[in-house]
Protein backbone atom coordinates (compact mmCIF):
# COMPACT_ATOMS: atom_id res chain seq x y z
CA UNK A 1 0.00 0.00 0.00
CA UNK A 2 1.48 3.34 -1.00
CA UNK A 3 1.50 6.19 1.46
CA UNK A 4 0.03 8.59 -1.09
CA UNK A 5 -3.71 9.05 -1.33
CA UNK A 6 -4.42 7.37 2.02
CA UNK A 7 -6.78 10.16 2.90
CA UNK A 8 -8.52 10.25 -0.46
CA UNK A 9 -10.27 6.96 0.32
CA UNK A 10 -13.40 6.84 2.42
CA UNK A 11 -16.27 4.48 3.07
CA UNK A 12 -18.81 7.17 2.23
CA UNK A 13 -19.06 9.48 -0.78
CA UNK A 14 -18.57 13.19 -0.35
CA UNK A 15 -21.63 15.26 -1.29
CA UNK A 16 -19.40 17.94 -2.77
CA UNK A 17 -17.64 16.40 -5.81
CA UNK A 18 -16.23 19.77 -6.85
CA UNK A 19 -13.69 19.62 -4.03
CA UNK A 20 -10.32 18.26 -5.09
CA UNK A 21 -7.16 17.37 -3.23
CA UNK A 22 -4.31 19.82 -3.23
CA UNK A 23 -1.32 18.68 -5.30
CA UNK A 24 1.21 19.87 -2.72
CA UNK A 25 -0.51 18.20 0.22
CA UNK A 26 1.73 15.70 2.00
CA UNK A 27 0.30 12.32 2.88
CA UNK A 28 0.64 11.11 6.44
CA UNK A 29 3.61 8.91 7.23
CA UNK A 30 2.96 5.21 7.70
CA UNK A 31 4.28 2.97 10.45
CA UNK A 32 4.34 -0.42 8.82
CA UNK A 33 3.91 -3.97 10.03
CA UNK A 34 6.38 -4.59 8.39
CA UNK A 35 5.96 -2.43 5.26
CA UNK A 36 8.43 0.41 4.61
CA UNK A 37 7.46 3.93 3.47
CA UNK A 38 9.15 7.15 2.50
CA UNK A 39 8.87 9.56 5.44
CA UNK A 40 8.82 7.02 8.24
CA UNK A 41 9.75 3.37 8.43
CA UNK A 42 9.32 1.62 11.74
CA UNK A 43 9.17 -2.14 12.13
CA UNK A 44 7.15 -3.35 15.08
CA UNK A 45 8.31 -6.35 17.04
CA UNK A 46 5.27 -8.56 16.45
CA UNK A 47 5.15 -11.97 18.10
CA UNK A 48 5.45 -14.91 15.71
CA UNK A 49 3.30 -17.09 17.93
CA UNK A 50 -0.20 -17.84 16.70
CA UNK A 51 -2.29 -15.07 18.25
CA UNK A 52 -5.93 -15.37 19.15
CA UNK A 53 -8.25 -13.55 16.72
CA UNK A 54 -8.39 -9.82 17.46
CA UNK A 55 -11.60 -8.71 19.15
CA UNK A 56 -14.32 -7.19 17.02
CA UNK A 57 -16.14 -4.07 18.25
CA UNK A 58 -19.49 -4.93 19.77
CA UNK A 59 -22.37 -3.26 17.96
CA UNK A 60 -24.98 -1.21 19.74
CA UNK A 61 -28.64 -1.24 18.81
CA UNK A 62 -27.91 1.56 16.35
CA UNK A 63 -25.16 -0.51 14.73
CA UNK A 64 -22.31 1.72 15.90
CA UNK A 65 -19.55 0.03 17.93
CA UNK A 66 -19.16 1.37 21.44
CA UNK A 67 -15.40 0.99 21.70
CA UNK A 68 -12.84 0.40 18.98
CA UNK A 69 -10.33 -0.40 21.75
CA UNK A 70 -11.18 -3.85 23.13
CA UNK A 71 -9.50 -6.51 25.20
CA UNK A 72 -8.68 -9.68 23.27
CA UNK A 73 -8.94 -13.26 24.49
CA UNK A 74 -5.14 -13.20 24.76
CA UNK A 75 -5.36 -10.45 27.39
CA UNK A 76 -3.93 -7.69 25.16
CA UNK A 77 -5.66 -4.42 24.31
CA UNK A 78 -6.41 -3.98 20.60
CA UNK A 79 -7.25 -1.01 18.41
CA UNK A 80 -9.36 -2.57 15.68
CA UNK A 81 -7.14 -5.58 14.81
CA UNK A 82 -3.83 -4.13 16.00
CA UNK A 83 -2.29 -4.73 19.42
CA UNK A 84 -1.70 -1.43 21.16
CA UNK A 85 1.53 -2.95 22.48
CA UNK A 86 2.73 -3.32 18.87
CA UNK A 87 1.78 0.29 18.17
CA UNK A 88 3.93 1.28 21.15
CA UNK A 89 6.86 -0.65 19.70
CA UNK A 90 6.42 1.19 16.41
CA UNK A 91 5.84 4.70 17.75
CA UNK A 92 8.76 7.11 17.72
CA UNK A 93 8.18 8.23 21.28
CA UNK A 94 5.85 7.97 24.24
CA UNK A 95 3.38 9.27 25.17
CA UNK A 96 1.33 9.47 21.96
CA UNK A 97 -2.24 9.54 20.74
CA UNK A 98 -3.61 6.52 18.85
CA UNK A 99 -6.82 6.73 16.79
CA UNK A 100 -9.05 4.34 14.89
CA UNK A 101 -9.84 5.79 11.48
CA UNK A 102 -12.64 3.20 10.93
CA UNK A 103 -14.31 4.40 14.14
CA UNK A 104 -14.36 7.96 12.78
CA UNK A 105 -16.12 6.66 9.69
CA UNK A 106 -18.61 4.67 11.76
CA UNK A 107 -19.37 7.62 14.02
CA UNK A 108 -20.11 9.86 11.07
CA UNK A 109 -22.25 7.16 9.46
CA UNK A 110 -24.43 7.14 12.58
CA UNK A 111 -25.23 10.83 12.06
CA UNK A 112 -25.66 10.42 8.31
CA UNK A 113 -28.17 7.60 8.81
CA UNK A 114 -30.03 9.49 11.55
CA UNK A 115 -30.48 12.54 9.31
CA UNK A 116 -32.09 10.68 6.42
CA UNK A 117 -35.20 12.55 5.27
CA UNK A 118 -34.05 15.92 6.60
CA UNK A 119 -32.20 18.79 4.99
CA UNK A 120 -29.19 19.09 7.21
CA UNK A 121 -25.64 20.20 7.83
CA UNK A 122 -23.38 18.21 10.14
CA UNK A 123 -20.95 20.85 11.35
CA UNK A 124 -17.98 19.22 13.07
CA UNK A 125 -16.82 21.24 16.09
CA UNK A 126 -13.18 21.84 15.18
CA UNK A 127 -12.35 22.90 18.76
CA UNK A 128 -12.78 19.26 19.84
CA UNK A 129 -9.85 18.07 17.75
CA UNK A 130 -8.03 20.14 15.13
CA UNK A 131 -5.79 17.45 13.64
CA UNK A 132 -5.55 18.22 9.92
CA UNK A 133 -5.83 14.64 8.54
CA UNK A 134 -8.85 14.09 10.81
CA UNK A 135 -10.45 17.25 9.43
CA UNK A 136 -9.80 16.16 5.85
CA UNK A 137 -11.44 12.79 6.42
CA UNK A 138 -14.51 14.42 7.97
CA UNK A 139 -14.68 16.90 5.11
CA UNK A 140 -14.53 14.04 2.60
CA UNK A 141 -17.42 12.37 4.42
CA UNK A 142 -19.55 15.49 3.96
CA UNK A 143 -19.08 17.36 7.23
CA UNK A 144 -19.14 21.08 7.49
CA UNK A 145 -17.11 22.83 10.18
CA UNK A 146 -18.03 24.78 13.30
CA UNK A 147 -15.39 27.38 14.10
CA UNK A 148 -14.68 29.51 17.14
CA UNK A 149 -11.56 31.43 16.06
CA UNK A 150 -10.06 32.95 12.96
CA UNK A 151 -7.32 30.33 12.90
CA UNK A 152 -9.87 27.52 13.05
CA UNK A 153 -11.55 29.15 10.05
CA UNK A 154 -8.22 29.33 8.21
CA UNK A 155 -7.53 25.68 9.04
CA UNK A 156 -10.97 24.60 7.83
CA UNK A 157 -10.43 26.38 4.53
CA UNK A 158 -7.00 24.75 4.24
CA UNK A 159 -8.65 21.37 4.85
CA UNK A 160 -11.04 22.04 1.98
CA UNK A 161 -14.33 22.52 3.83
CA UNK A 162 -17.16 24.07 1.83
CA UNK A 163 -17.71 27.57 3.33
CA UNK A 164 -21.44 27.19 2.74
CA UNK A 165 -21.36 24.37 5.30
CA UNK A 166 -19.33 26.26 7.92
CA UNK A 167 -20.53 28.22 10.94
CA UNK A 168 -18.43 30.82 12.79
CA UNK A 169 -19.39 30.93 16.48
CA UNK A 170 -17.98 32.76 19.46
CA UNK A 171 -18.66 35.56 21.91
CA UNK A 172 -15.50 37.53 21.12
CA UNK A 173 -14.97 37.36 17.37
CA UNK A 174 -12.49 40.04 16.27
CA UNK A 175 -13.06 42.45 13.42
CA UNK A 176 -10.17 40.94 11.43
CA UNK A 177 -11.56 37.43 11.84
CA UNK A 178 -15.02 38.62 10.85
CA UNK A 179 -13.60 40.14 7.66
CA UNK A 180 -12.16 36.72 6.81
CA UNK A 181 -15.53 35.13 7.57
CA UNK A 182 -17.30 37.63 5.33
CA UNK A 183 -14.82 37.07 2.49
CA UNK A 184 -15.15 33.30 2.86
CA UNK A 185 -18.95 33.21 2.84
CA UNK A 186 -19.45 31.21 6.04
CA UNK A 187 -22.45 31.54 8.34
CA UNK A 188 -21.79 33.85 11.29
CA UNK A 189 -23.63 33.68 14.61
CA UNK A 190 -24.65 36.98 16.16
CA UNK A 191 -23.71 36.80 19.84
CA UNK A 192 -24.10 40.37 21.15
CA UNK A 193 -24.73 43.98 20.23
CA UNK A 194 -21.05 44.69 19.59
CA UNK A 195 -20.76 41.44 17.64
CA UNK A 196 -23.56 42.59 15.33
CA UNK A 197 -21.85 45.95 14.89
CA UNK A 198 -18.55 44.28 13.97
CA UNK A 199 -20.26 41.93 11.51
CA UNK A 200 -21.81 44.93 9.76
CA UNK A 201 -18.40 46.66 9.66
CA UNK A 202 -16.81 43.53 8.21
CA UNK A 203 -19.51 43.28 5.56
CA UNK A 204 -18.91 46.90 4.51
CA UNK A 205 -15.13 46.45 4.51
CA UNK A 206 -15.33 43.41 2.23
CA UNK A 207 -18.34 44.34 0.13
CA UNK A 208 -19.95 41.02 1.06
CA UNK A 209 -23.41 40.31 2.42
CA UNK A 210 -23.06 38.06 5.47
CA UNK A 211 -25.56 35.27 6.26
CA UNK A 212 -26.16 35.34 10.03
CA UNK A 213 -27.95 33.33 12.69
CA UNK A 214 -29.05 34.74 16.05
CA UNK A 215 -27.64 32.81 19.01
CA UNK A 216 -30.50 32.55 21.48
CA UNK A 217 -30.24 31.05 24.96
CA UNK A 218 -33.29 28.86 25.61
CA UNK A 219 -32.28 28.69 29.31
CA UNK A 220 -32.75 24.91 29.44
CA UNK A 221 -30.67 23.20 32.14
CA UNK A 222 -28.35 20.73 30.35
CA UNK A 223 -27.56 18.96 33.68
CA UNK A 224 -23.80 18.98 33.07
CA UNK A 225 -20.67 20.40 34.70
CA UNK A 226 -21.07 24.21 34.92
CA UNK A 227 -17.87 24.73 32.92
CA UNK A 228 -19.48 23.10 29.87
CA UNK A 229 -22.99 24.55 30.22
CA UNK A 230 -23.45 27.24 27.56
CA UNK A 231 -27.15 27.85 26.99
CA UNK A 232 -28.49 29.36 30.19
CA UNK A 233 -29.05 32.96 31.24
CA UNK A 234 -25.77 33.19 33.13
CA UNK A 235 -23.70 32.06 30.14
CA UNK A 236 -21.28 34.41 28.41
CA UNK A 237 -22.71 33.22 25.08
CA UNK A 238 -25.72 34.48 23.15
CA UNK A 239 -27.96 37.51 23.02
CA UNK A 240 -30.20 38.70 25.82
CA UNK A 241 -33.48 37.15 24.79
CA UNK A 242 -35.54 40.09 26.07
CA UNK A 243 -33.64 42.20 23.50
CA UNK A 244 -34.66 39.99 20.58
CA UNK A 245 -36.80 42.75 19.07
CA UNK A 246 -33.89 45.19 19.23
CA UNK A 247 -31.73 42.75 17.28
CA UNK A 248 -34.45 42.14 14.68
CA UNK A 249 -34.96 45.88 14.17
CA UNK A 250 -31.21 46.41 13.89
CA UNK A 251 -30.83 43.62 11.33
CA UNK A 252 -33.64 45.16 9.26
CA UNK A 253 -31.69 48.40 9.16
CA UNK A 254 -28.73 46.72 7.42
CA UNK A 255 -30.31 45.02 4.39
CA UNK A 256 -27.17 45.40 2.27
CA UNK A 257 -24.77 44.05 4.88
CA UNK A 258 -26.43 41.09 6.57
CA UNK A 259 -29.17 38.56 5.96
CA UNK A 260 -30.81 36.75 8.88
CA UNK A 261 -31.16 33.10 7.78
CA UNK A 262 -31.64 31.18 11.03
CA UNK A 263 -31.43 30.81 14.77
CA UNK A 264 -28.88 28.98 16.87
CA UNK A 265 -28.59 27.57 20.37
CA UNK A 266 -26.00 25.48 22.16
CA UNK A 267 -26.91 24.00 25.53
CA UNK A 268 -23.57 22.59 26.61
CA UNK A 269 -21.48 19.45 26.43
CA UNK A 270 -21.64 15.81 27.66
CA UNK A 271 -25.47 15.86 27.57
CA UNK A 272 -26.98 12.41 28.16
CA UNK A 273 -30.73 13.12 27.98
CA UNK A 274 -32.22 13.89 24.57
CA UNK A 275 -35.39 15.37 26.02
CA UNK A 276 -33.19 18.35 26.92
CA UNK A 277 -32.63 18.92 23.19
CA UNK A 278 -36.37 18.50 22.58
CA UNK A 279 -37.24 21.11 25.20
CA UNK A 280 -34.78 23.54 23.63
CA UNK A 281 -36.01 22.84 20.10
CA UNK A 282 -39.62 23.59 21.09
CA UNK A 283 -38.54 26.97 22.46
CA UNK A 284 -36.41 27.68 19.40
CA UNK A 285 -39.28 26.88 17.03
CA UNK A 286 -41.41 29.41 18.91
CA UNK A 287 -38.69 31.99 18.21
CA UNK A 288 -38.69 30.93 14.55
CA UNK A 289 -42.43 31.61 14.37
CA UNK A 290 -42.03 35.00 16.03
CA UNK A 291 -39.19 36.05 13.74
CA UNK A 292 -40.93 34.80 10.57
CA UNK A 293 -44.03 36.76 11.53
CA UNK A 294 -41.92 39.90 11.06
CA UNK A 295 -41.07 39.08 7.47
CA UNK A 296 -37.75 37.24 7.89
CA UNK A 297 -37.31 34.12 5.77
CA UNK A 298 -35.59 31.82 8.21
CA UNK A 299 -34.15 28.65 6.66
CA UNK A 300 -31.97 27.14 9.41
CA UNK A 301 -32.39 25.82 12.93
CA UNK A 302 -29.04 25.14 14.59
CA UNK A 303 -29.45 23.11 17.80
CA UNK A 304 -25.72 22.91 18.52
CA UNK A 305 -23.95 19.79 19.76
CA UNK A 306 -23.15 18.32 23.11
CA UNK A 307 -24.17 14.64 22.97
CA UNK A 308 -22.31 12.71 25.69
CA UNK A 309 -20.41 9.42 25.53
CA UNK A 310 -19.75 6.52 27.91
CA UNK A 311 -16.54 7.79 29.51
CA UNK A 312 -16.89 5.33 32.40
CA UNK A 313 -17.10 2.25 30.12
CA UNK A 314 -19.96 0.84 32.18
CA UNK A 315 -22.06 -0.10 29.13
CA UNK A 316 -24.45 2.69 30.06
CA UNK A 317 -27.34 3.09 27.63
CA UNK A 318 -26.76 6.59 26.28
CA UNK A 319 -28.59 8.47 23.52
CA UNK A 320 -27.42 7.80 19.98
CA UNK A 321 -27.42 10.28 17.08
CA UNK A 322 -30.65 8.58 15.94
CA UNK A 323 -32.24 9.21 19.35
CA UNK A 324 -31.19 12.86 19.18
CA UNK A 325 -32.45 13.49 15.66
CA UNK A 326 -35.73 11.62 16.20
CA UNK A 327 -36.40 13.90 19.17
CA UNK A 328 -36.47 17.00 16.97
CA UNK A 329 -37.35 15.50 13.56
CA UNK A 330 -41.04 16.38 13.45
CA UNK A 331 -40.44 19.91 14.71
CA UNK A 332 -37.89 20.52 11.95
CA UNK A 333 -40.12 19.04 9.25
CA UNK A 334 -43.19 20.94 10.44
CA UNK A 335 -41.31 24.23 10.07
CA UNK A 336 -39.66 23.33 6.74
CA UNK A 337 -36.22 24.05 8.19
CA UNK A 338 -32.71 22.85 7.44
CA UNK A 339 -31.28 21.36 10.63
CA UNK A 340 -27.72 22.22 11.65
CA UNK A 341 -26.03 20.14 14.33
CA UNK A 342 -22.55 20.66 15.75
CA UNK A 343 -21.15 17.35 17.04
CA UNK A 344 -17.58 17.26 18.28
CA UNK A 345 -17.15 14.87 21.20
CA UNK A 346 -19.64 12.31 19.87
CA UNK A 347 -17.82 12.18 16.52
CA UNK A 348 -14.24 11.94 17.72
CA UNK A 349 -13.83 11.21 21.48
CA UNK A 350 -14.15 7.43 21.44
CA UNK A 351 -11.92 7.04 18.37
CA UNK A 352 -8.70 7.63 20.32
CA UNK A 353 -6.70 6.73 23.38
CA UNK A 354 -3.70 8.39 25.00
CA UNK A 355 -0.88 5.85 25.25
CA UNK A 356 1.69 6.13 28.05
CA UNK A 357 4.58 4.12 29.48
CA UNK A 358 4.89 3.45 33.20
CA UNK A 359 7.92 5.17 34.70
CA UNK A 360 7.48 3.51 38.08
CA UNK A 361 5.20 2.69 41.00
CA UNK A 362 5.47 4.33 44.41
CA UNK A 363 3.60 4.78 47.68
CA UNK A 364 3.63 7.56 50.25
CA UNK A 365 2.21 5.30 52.92
CA UNK A 366 -1.42 6.27 52.40
CA UNK A 367 -1.60 6.56 48.61
CA UNK A 368 -0.29 4.37 45.81
CA UNK A 369 0.83 6.01 42.58
CA UNK A 370 1.48 4.80 39.06
CA UNK A 371 3.79 7.39 37.53
CA UNK A 372 3.63 7.58 33.73
CA UNK A 373 5.37 9.68 31.09
CA UNK A 374 2.13 11.42 30.07
CA UNK A 375 0.73 14.30 32.10
CA UNK A 376 -1.73 17.15 32.43
CA UNK A 377 0.32 18.94 29.78
CA UNK A 378 -0.79 16.45 27.13
CA UNK A 379 -4.23 15.66 28.60
CA UNK A 380 -5.70 18.24 30.97
CA UNK A 381 -9.39 17.27 31.25
CA UNK A 382 -9.06 15.42 34.59
CA UNK A 383 -7.05 18.26 36.13
CA UNK A 384 -9.15 21.04 34.62
CA UNK A 385 -12.62 19.97 35.70
CA UNK A 386 -12.33 16.58 37.33
CA UNK A 387 -13.27 14.67 34.20
CA UNK A 388 -13.25 10.88 34.37
CA UNK A 389 -11.65 8.89 31.56
CA UNK A 390 -11.32 5.11 31.72
CA UNK A 391 -7.76 3.83 32.25
CA UNK A 392 -6.34 0.36 31.74
CA UNK A 393 -3.08 -1.46 31.09
CA UNK A 394 -2.16 -2.40 27.54
CA UNK A 395 -0.84 -5.92 28.20
CA UNK A 396 -1.72 -8.79 30.56
CA UNK A 397 -0.26 -8.22 34.02
CA UNK A 398 2.74 -10.14 35.23
CA UNK A 399 1.60 -13.36 36.96
CA UNK A 400 1.09 -12.68 40.65
CA UNK A 401 0.90 -8.89 40.22
CA UNK A 402 -0.95 -7.41 43.17
CA UNK A 403 -4.18 -5.56 42.40
CA UNK A 404 -4.31 -2.26 44.26
CA UNK A 405 -5.89 1.20 44.14
CA UNK A 406 -3.71 3.81 42.45
CA UNK A 407 -3.67 7.43 41.40
CA UNK A 408 -2.24 7.66 37.89
CA UNK A 409 0.01 10.71 37.79
CA UNK A 410 2.54 12.34 35.50
CA UNK A 411 5.93 14.03 35.95
CA UNK A 412 4.70 17.65 35.83
CA UNK A 413 5.56 19.71 38.91
CA UNK A 414 1.95 20.20 40.07
CA UNK A 415 -0.20 18.23 42.50
CA UNK A 416 -2.96 18.71 39.93
CA UNK A 417 -1.02 16.55 37.49
CA UNK A 418 -3.13 13.41 37.42
CA UNK A 419 -4.85 11.39 34.69
CA UNK A 420 -7.03 9.39 37.05
CA UNK A 421 -7.58 8.88 40.76
CA UNK A 422 -8.46 5.83 42.83
CA UNK A 423 -8.25 3.33 39.99
CA UNK A 424 -8.06 -0.39 40.78
CA UNK A 425 -5.35 -1.93 38.59
CA UNK A 426 -2.80 -4.75 38.68
CA UNK A 427 0.58 -3.37 39.77
CA UNK A 428 2.38 -2.70 36.46
CA UNK A 429 6.02 -3.28 35.62
CA UNK A 430 8.30 -0.41 34.68
CA UNK A 431 7.85 0.30 30.97
CA UNK A 432 4.38 -1.24 30.78
CA UNK A 433 1.82 0.44 28.58
CA UNK A 434 -1.14 2.31 30.06
CA UNK A 435 -3.91 4.01 28.10
CA UNK A 436 -6.40 6.76 28.88
CA UNK A 437 -9.49 6.05 26.78
CA UNK A 438 -11.83 8.36 24.88
CA UNK A 439 -9.10 10.93 24.33
CA UNK A 440 -10.08 12.11 20.87
CA UNK A 441 -11.94 15.22 22.02
CA UNK A 442 -10.61 18.14 24.09
CA UNK A 443 -7.34 16.37 24.90
CA UNK A 444 -4.70 16.98 22.24
CA UNK A 445 -6.48 20.17 21.21
CA UNK A 446 -6.03 21.48 24.79
CA UNK A 447 -2.44 20.23 25.21
CA UNK A 448 0.23 22.68 26.34
CA UNK A 449 3.99 22.87 26.71
CA UNK A 450 3.94 23.32 30.49
CA UNK A 451 7.23 22.14 32.07
CA UNK A 452 8.40 22.16 28.43
CA UNK A 453 6.52 18.92 27.84
CA UNK A 454 6.42 19.18 24.07
CA UNK A 455 3.27 18.00 22.35
CA UNK A 456 3.24 14.32 21.35
CA UNK A 457 2.86 12.58 17.98
CA UNK A 458 -0.46 11.18 16.77
CA UNK A 459 -1.16 8.00 14.80
CA UNK A 460 -4.20 6.18 13.52
CA UNK A 461 -5.01 2.63 12.50
CA UNK A 462 -6.20 2.46 8.90
CA UNK A 463 -8.95 0.21 7.56
CA UNK A 464 -6.33 -2.32 6.42
CA UNK A 465 -4.59 -2.43 9.80
CA UNK A 466 -1.61 -0.26 8.87
CA UNK A 467 -0.61 2.48 11.29
CA UNK A 468 -0.32 5.98 9.88
CA UNK A 469 1.41 8.92 11.52
CA UNK A 470 -0.97 11.89 11.33
CA UNK A 471 0.94 14.46 13.37
CA UNK A 472 4.62 14.92 14.07
CA UNK A 473 5.79 15.22 17.64
CA UNK A 474 7.15 18.59 18.70
CA UNK A 475 10.89 18.79 19.38
CA UNK A 476 13.06 21.27 21.23
CA UNK A 477 14.27 22.64 17.90
CA UNK A 478 10.65 23.57 17.10
CA UNK A 479 10.41 25.46 20.39
CA UNK A 480 13.71 27.27 19.85
CA UNK A 481 12.49 28.64 16.49
CA UNK A 482 10.20 31.00 18.39
CA UNK A 483 13.32 32.91 19.42
CA UNK A 484 15.11 33.00 16.07
CA UNK A 485 16.37 36.46 15.21
CA UNK A 486 15.54 37.98 18.60
CA UNK A 487 18.14 39.88 20.65
CA UNK A 488 20.47 37.60 22.59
Amino acid sequence: MAAANLLSRSLLPTPNPTQTSHPNRRSPAVVSFPRRHGRLSVRASVSTASPSPPPQPAATAAGVPKHCFRRGADGYLYCEGVRVEDAMAAAERSPFYLYSKPQILRNFAAYRDALQGLRSIVGYAVKANNNLPVLRVLRELGCGAVLVSGNELRLALQAGFDPARCIFNGNGKTFEDLKLAAESGVFVNVDSEFDLENIVRAARATGKKVPVLLRINPDVDPQVHPYVATGNKTSKFGIRNEKLQWFLDSIKSYPDEIKLVGVHCHLGSTITKVDIFRDAAVLMVNYVDEIRSQGFKLEYLNIGGGLGIDYHHTDAVLPTPMDLINTVRELVLSQDLTLIIEPGRSLIANTCCFVNRVTGVKSNGTKNFIVVDGSMAELIRPSLYGAYQHIELVSPPTPGAEVATFDIVGPVCESADFLGKDRELPTPDEGAGLVVHDAGAYCMSMASTYNLKLRPPEYWVEEDGSIVKIRHEEKLDDYMKFFDGLPA
